[in-house]
Parts: C-alpha cells; sequence; structure tokens
C-alpha cells in the first residue's frame, strides 16, 4: 500500500482482509487501552512493524457545542504555517469549501499541537512499515482526522510508508466537498468505519438535531459515564425512556428523508466517505458507495428500537469478536430456497450477515441497495479496458495536432506553432484542429471524472500507458490552449493564465508525471525537443511581455526595479531552456512570440543603461538569442 492510493479495488476484498488478519481485533484492543490510560488523548504502539495511534470515546472539547451541528471549514495550515489538509483544498470552481464539524476538529487540534503526539508520530514512522489510526466514537473522527493529516504530510515527504484508518461507531465527519475531495485523492479505500446495526452515533448527524438539542446532552453524558466507568454507567445518568424514543424517530425520519433525496441533498450537510464494515450478530458486509451506505444505514437502524440504537453503540467488542471468529465459519442458507445463480447467493448471504431476515419487511428493499451497490462497482480493470479503446480512437485527432505543428514549424512566416495558432484565421485546417482539441480535452476530462470517482483501478496514475499518453497531451496540446487564452482576451478579465486559467486536467497530470515509478535519464540533448517541455513556457512569455509593457509605463523607481528583476528572472530561465534544448525548435523561430520579446527586452535593457548610468553594474551580461 503507498501513500496516494489503496490496494482494494473493492470494499468485499477488503472486508474479507480485515475479517481475516488481526487488524480489527488490535484496534479495539488499543481502543480500550486509551480509554483505560488516556481517556483525554491518545496512546500510541507498536506491534511488530506496523504503529497503532489509537483514541478513546471519551475526548470532548470544554465548552462545545453538545449538538455537534456546526460546520467549519477544514484549515489548510495549522498555526506556524505547515502544511496541514491541503491536497484535499483543490476543489473545483463554484464548489463548497471542505468543512468538518467545528467541536471535532477542536479535539484534534488540541492533539495536533501537544509535542507528545508530535514526537511519537516522528517515531512511529521512522520505526513502521505500516500505521493505523483507529477510534472508538468521538475517538473515531479524531482518528480520521489524524489519518487525513498524515496522508497529506505523506504525499509529498515519504512515498513508502502505508496507512490504514479503522474507527468503531464515530459519528459523521465533515461535507459532500470533504467525501469528493477523499475520492479525488484515491484515499476512500484508506478508511474503515465499523458500524454495529442499530448504532445511532453514526447516523445522529444526519438529522438537524436543533430541535432536540436538549435531549442530546443527556445521551453523550450517558455514553461517556458508561465508557469511563462501565459499572456505573446505568446508574449515574438516569435514561429517559420517552426521550430516547423522541431521538431514535427524529433521527430515523431524516436518515430517510435523506435516502430519498439521493444524490440532491449534498450542500451544507454530513456525508459518509470511504468504506463502512456494518456488522452484526450474523456477521458482516462491507459497503463503499455514498448512496448506498445511507440507504443500509437506514433499513438497519428500521429494523431496531430506541434501547438497542443506545446500547448497540457500547457493544463493539462483542461485534469484533463475532466477525474474526465467524470468519473462517461455513456459511449456509438458513432460510428459504437455494437461489438460482451465484449471484444471487451473495446477495442473500450478504443479507444475513447484515443481520436482516429474509422475512423482515426491508429485506427486499435491503437486497435492491446490495444488487446497487455491486452495479455502482462495475471492475475496474473493465472501465480501464474500455478507455484503451477510446484512447485508440482519439489517436487521430493528436496526429492531426502533430501535423499541424510541423506544418506551423516549417512555414515562411517563421512564427511556429503556438504564434500560428494564436493568431489563426477562419480557414478549415485552423477550425479543424481547435475542433480537435475540444474533442482531446473532452477525453481527458473523463478520465479523470472516473477516477476520482473510483471506477478505475486504484494505481492508473501509474500505469506507464496512461502517464506518458497523459505528459505527451499536455506537451502537445497546452499550447494551444495557452494560445487561445491570451488570444480571446480571458487574462484582461480573468488574470494571466498560470494562476488563473489553467485547466485543473494539467496540474493532475503534472503530479502523476512527477510521481512515476521509472524516472528518465536525464541525458543531454543534441537537438531542440520535439515538444518544449515546459508547458506552460508560452504563458510565461505572455507574462513577460506585459512586463515589458508595464515597465515602460512607470515612473515608480521601486516598481520599476521589481518589474526588471521579473523580466531578468524569466530571461534567465528561458536562456537555460533554449541553451539546454528543452524547448521545441518554433520556439526560437525569428518571429515567434519569445524571439520578439527577447528583442525587445534586450533594446529596453540596452537603453535602460546607457541613459541610466546609475545602474551600471546591476547588469553584467546581456541576453543574445
Amino acid at each position: 500500500m503507498d501513500t496516494e492510493t489503496s490496494p482494494f479495488e473493492t470494499s468485499g476484498m477488503l472486508a474479507n482482509f480485515l475479517a481475516s488478519t488481526p487488524l480489527l481485533t488490535e484496534s479495539w484492543r488499543l481502543c480500550n487501552l486509551a480509554q483505560a490510560k488516556s481517556p483525554q488523548s491518545f496512546v500510541a504502539e507498536q506491534v511488530g512493524n506496523i504503529g497503532y495511534v489509537a483514541f478513546p470515546g471519551t475526548l470532548f472539547v470544554s465548552g462545545s457545542d453538545p449538538s455537534f451541528k456546526n460546520l467549519v471549514r477544514l484549515p489548510v495550515h495549522d498555526v506556524a504555517g505547515n502544511d496541514l489538509f491541503a491536497p484535499l483544498h483543490d476543489q473545483n470552481e463554484g464548489e463548497e469549501p471542505v468543512m468538518v464539524q467545528g467541536a471535532l476538529l477542536r479535539i484534534f487540534e488540541n492533539i495536533y499541537s501537544d509535542p507528545s503526539f508530535q514526537n511519537q508520530m516522528s517515531t512511529l514512522m521512522q520505526t513502521s512499515q505500516s500505521i493505523i489510526f483507529t477510534g472508538h466514537s468521538i475517538g473515531g473522527t479524531t482518528a480520521s482526522l489524524a489519518a487525513l493529516w498524515l496522508l497529506s504530510y505523506l504525499q509529498s515527504n515519504s512515498p513508502n510508508l502505508s496507512l490504514l484508518c479503522i474507527t468503531f461507531g464515530s459519528p459523521l465527519l465533515g461535507n459532500e466537498t470533504l467525501s469528493r475531495a477523499i475520492l479525488r485523492e484515491r484515499w476512500g479505500g484508506k478508511f474503515c468505519h465499523v458500524v454495529s446495526k442499530y448504532d445511532l452515533m453514526p447516523r445522529i448527524l444526519f438529522a438537524p438535531l436543533d430541535p432536540i438539542a436538549p435531549l442530546i446532552k443527556p445521551l453523550l453524558q450517558f455514553w461517556h459515564l458508561y465508557m469511563t466507568s462501565p459499572h456505573l454507567g446505568l446508574l449515574a445518568v438516569q435514561r429517559n425512556d420517552d426521550y430516547e424514543a423522541e431521538i431514535f424517530k427524529f433521527v430515523l425520519v431524516h436518515l430517510r428523508r435523506s435516502v430519498e433525496a439521493g444524490e440532491e441533498a449534498v450542500t451544507g450537510v454530513f456525508r459518509p466517505f470511504g468504506n463502512y464494515f456494518f456488522c452484526s450478530e450474523d456477521g458482516a458486509i462491507c459497503v463503499d458507495n455514498v448512496e448506498s451506505v445511507i440507504k443500509m444505514m437506514y433499513l438497519l437502524l428500521a429494523t431496531g428500537s430506541s434501547s438497542c440504537s443506545i446500547e448497540d453503540h457500547l457493544k463493539y467488542g462483542d461485534y469484533v469478536e463475532r466477525i474474526s471468529s465467524q470468519f473462517l465459519e461455513r456459511r449456509s442458507f438458513m432460510e428459504g430456497e437455494l437461489p438460482e445463480s451465484s449471484y444471487e447467493a451473495g446477495v442473500v448471504l450478504a443479507l444475513q450477515s447484515s443481520g436482516i431476515s429474509c422475512q423482515e419487511p426491508v429485506a427486499g428493499p435491503a437486497k435492491d441497495c446490495l444488487k446497487a451497490a455491486r452495479r455502482m462497482g462495475r471492475t475496474p480493470n473493465l472501465n480501464c479496458a474500455n478507455l484503451a479503446i477510446k484512447l485508440s480512437r482519439i489517436n487521430p485527432y493528436r496526429a492531426e495536432i502533430e501535423w499541424y505543428k510541423e506544418l506551423c514549424d516549417r512555414s515562411d512566416d517563421q512564427m511556429g506553432y503556438y504564434d500560428s495558432f494564436k493568431r489563426r484565421g477562419a480557414s478549415k485546417r485552423d477550425f479543424k484542429v481547435n475542433l480537435n482539441r475540444h474533442k482531446l480535452a473532452k477525453f481527458w476530462d473523463n478520465v479523470i471524472d472516473l477516477m476520482e470517482s473510483n471506477q478505475l483501478p486504484h494505481d492508473f496514475h501509474r500505469h506507464g500507458k496512461w502517464v506518458y499518453s497523459s505528459q505527451f497531451y499536455k506537451l502537445l496540446v497546452e499550447p494551444l490552449d495557452i494560445a487561445e487564452y491570451y488570444r480571446t482576451g480571458m487574462h484582461h478579465s480573468k488574470g494571466h493564465y498560470i494562476n488563473h486559467g489553467r485547466e485543473r486536467r494539467y496540474q493532475i497530470f503534472d503530479r502523476w508525471w512527477k510521481g512515476r515509478n521509472v524516472r528518465d535519464e536525464e541525458n543531454k540533448r543534441s537537438k531542440y525537443a520535439s515538444l518544449t517541455q515546459d508547458t506552460c513556457f508560452w504563458a510565461k512569455v505572455e507574462e513577460a511581455r506585459g512586463l515589458l509593457d508595464d515597465v515602460g509605463n512607470t515612473r515608480d523607481p521601486s516598481h520599476s526595479a521589481l518589474l526588471w528583476e521579473k523580466m531578468d528572472s524569466f530571461a534567465s530561465y528561458a536562456k537555460t531552456l533554449v541553451e539546454t534544448k528543452e524547448v521545441s525548435a518554433d520556439v526560437v523561430l525569428k518571429n515567434s512570440s519569445y524571439s520578439l520579446w527577447l528583442k525587445d527586452y534586450n533594446e529596453l535593457k540596452s537603453q535602460r543603461e546607457q541613459f541610466r548610468p546609475q545602474f551600471s553594474g546591476f547588469m553584467n551580461r546581456e541576453i543574445v538569442p
């Protein structure tokens, strides 16, 4: 397992893996240890080459809102300016910010700022091959935030450390944007949320709790006291059956509404992420599709009662023990006739494992939900194969653009590929190239959509075929996108291309290329590259052209000095690219934007040195084409 992906192609594989290893039992043991030794902190322990970090269910923040209703923005950096959750903030334009429950975030921030936590995490990262975060109840959300922090850190610091987060009865953490961001980063398979059949805590934030906030506080107190002192918990807090029934009914109603709303109710509300491991006395099933998770939460709770929804939150030790002991047991069809197909048999067994009897009213909807979840989990490798076929079909579009580039670079006008497209007319050839540009963009955007919705293999972005295909597409087509951006004057309304106009797909392909497993050997080029290796080179030329215009219009000496510093920096950078032949031959053609800019730059620089001798020596050399 690496830091960016998970090896589990399906939730079923994760379920079998967890049930057949000691990870569940060890995680629960550590949760109990944290409860006993550090009820307001955490415990860290190394078992073999696995480092465990466990958070107890009794964590709380003084003065925090007992209704757990407040969503706040997930921070990008900590108070010292270090990256905290930076990768999760790469959302699309117009998308709701990544938000999490405020009180739960403060609990994590308090632990994160503890030097003991930082020191023990540093030790575990050095001595472990894998790290598992785990926690019960509120400790589960703390474990999830800790896992998201470490995943963000490892993305740029240590790619060889694997990570898994296992929670027990954890409440929901954040909004739909957080759920999508985790999918986008390919981190969904790193989270396994164990949820018992009736437990109210993982379901409670589907409801707006303001109307029942006074009822929630004694419930949290009961759970807290029972976890701290099980023998006193039942006596210390007087439970009110009417209050519990009201809470149960209220949450169940809003869960049903979430199921009926489907994907529509996604703004400003809590949303699950990762894999959900639903357990009962009869076994367990694992579901990773968000809509199916919500529906199973509703259907399972609908078979219970208010009292068991409260008590089930405290029974995870029993469920973990049953899951581990039942893994090797032979399953049989306990009721009804033998299903007609292996597919139906699998669905019936999954239904039995969830603890739903075939005779119960919810059995039909539950079977439909499990079937839908399997359909949504279409084989990622098959999707990848279909994409490969589509890639072969769009190759002619790419070939036509390559042919267009060759014609432009050999043209008598000496403008080259970039400038020819930027200044193009209304010819059929120009129209066709622009159309092909749009067709290729549509294909690659679809690839990214499939990847971010977990419909492709976990290591898709590491397959050489796709890494090199996306890189070649970027090298070939991004200069055309830049040309179109400046041709249509978008830089006047939005700002320059690199910071305000660059398509997100190119940023993703940058990461793919940087993270490829096989590094190219650095060989000195004997001739110009077929395609300029810095795909944003022409955008930098356009920015440099703007600087040249600005320096001629400013009378502020300090501003002028700053503009010259930026121009000199780009000139030096471009000169290095040209000398190392990291650019295509069209860059140095007589009438290319770069050659024209360089000519104007050198002329203005010469005038500056001639008429302002006080700056002599500041520029110690002239750059020549």
